[in-house]
C-alpha cells in the first residue's frame, strides 16, 4: 500500500466497523445522506466516528479522499 492511500475497507476498519466488501455494501444499503447533510452529522455515527470523519476533512488528512468517497456513496 502506498503511503497516504487508504481504501474504503481501511476506512471502515478505522471507524471500528466490519470492513469486508459485503459488510460495506450492507452499510451503504442501510444508510443514506440527503441534500446538504454533512457526513459527520449523520445520526448513524457514534461520537468518535463523527470526530474522526470531521477531523479527516478539516485537517485535509490522508484519509480525506476516502472520506469524500464514502460521502458520495451515501448519497446514491
Amino acid at each position: 500500500m502506498q503511503a497516504g492511500y487508504h481504501t474504503l475497507n481501511d476506512l471502515f476498519a478505522q471507524l471500528g466497523l466490519r470492513s469486508d466488501d459485503r459488510a460495506i455494501e450492507e452499510f451503504l444499503g442501510k444508510h443514506h445522506l440527503d441534500g446538504e447533510d454533512k457526513l459527520f452529522h449523520a445520526r448513524f455515527w457514534n461520537e468518535s466516528q463523527r470526530k474522526f470523519l470531521h477531523d479527516a476533512i478539516l485537517e485535509d488528512s490522508d484519509w480525506c479522499e476516502v472520506v469524500d468517497e464514502l460521502d458520495a456513496l451515501l448519497r446514491h
